[in-house]
């Protein structure tokens, strides 16, 4: 989640350019064919994927409001010294009001392509059980930041999501890789946490934006080459 304009693109330059970097490794791996079985493995076609994953770079630009929580004010103790006498008077401060938005590039494409591969693959009890581990996990691993929302290490989802779905169900790894690092990365970093939000003053809440985008597109761009 990240404070700021409804707007917004969620990404540190360092994670720009290793998003860059393994594009180029998935065009290469284009053009030479391997990109191919990997798109076959993942249960979508193959110029479908590779366009979900742009199409979730450039929806991460995109928020929707969906709530408000209204602004709410706080009492702290504040110390002054007068003539040497050092005095604790109450200070009220008023956190902002937040708006709570959904990602589209971090939430819904991410949410909407999980589903078809579950219905696809029908793998309903390994992928329950997976995206339970995973959200167990996001969940244990994300901390609030004052001013900023939910925040989880970008590497912990795929790493996560991988090792599992390797475990649950090896030969459809990539798919149920996908579907635990996204869902289980929203479910445990943002869902669980919305009661958290109101007194971290940060003006916008973006279910699937920054503190978790990273994590959930390096989970779609892990399971294409997982495959």
């Amino acid at each position: 989640m990240l404070s700021g304009n409804l707007h917004f693109f969620p990404l540190t330059l360092p994670f720009i350019l290793a998003f860059f970097f393994l594009i180029g490794i998935i065009i290469a791996l284009i053009e030479i064919g391997i990109i191919q079985y990997a798109y076959v493995k993942m249960g979508v076609n193959r110029r479908h994927v590779f366009a979900v994953l742009i199409l979730t770079l450039l929806g991460s630009y995109v928020n929707i409001p969906v709530a408000e929580f209204p602004a709410e004010r706080m009492i702290s103790d504040q110390e002054i010294s007068y003539f040497g006498m050092r005095y604790v008077v109450p200070v009220v401060e008023e956190l902002p009001r937040t708006v709570v938005a959904v990602n589209v590039g971090g939430a819904i494409i991410p949410t909407l392509l999980s589903f078809y591969l579950i219905k696809k693959k029908g793998m309903y009890g390994r992928t329950l059980l997976g995206v339970a581990i995973v959200t167990a996990v996001v969940h244990w691993m994300a901390h609030p930041v004052e001013g900023v929302g939910i925040a989880v290490p970008i590497f912990i989802p795929p790493i996560v999501a991988a090792s599992v779905a390797l475990l649950l169900a090896r030969h459809s790894a990539p798919s149920l890789a996908y579907i635990c690092g996204s869902l289980g990365t929203l479910i445990g970093a943002d869902l669980l946490n919305l009661d958290k939000i109101q007194g971290l003053g940060a003006p916008i809440a973006s279910i699937g934006g920054a503190g978790t985008f990273d994590g959930i597109f390096m989970t779609g761009l892990l399971a294409v080459l997982l495959a």
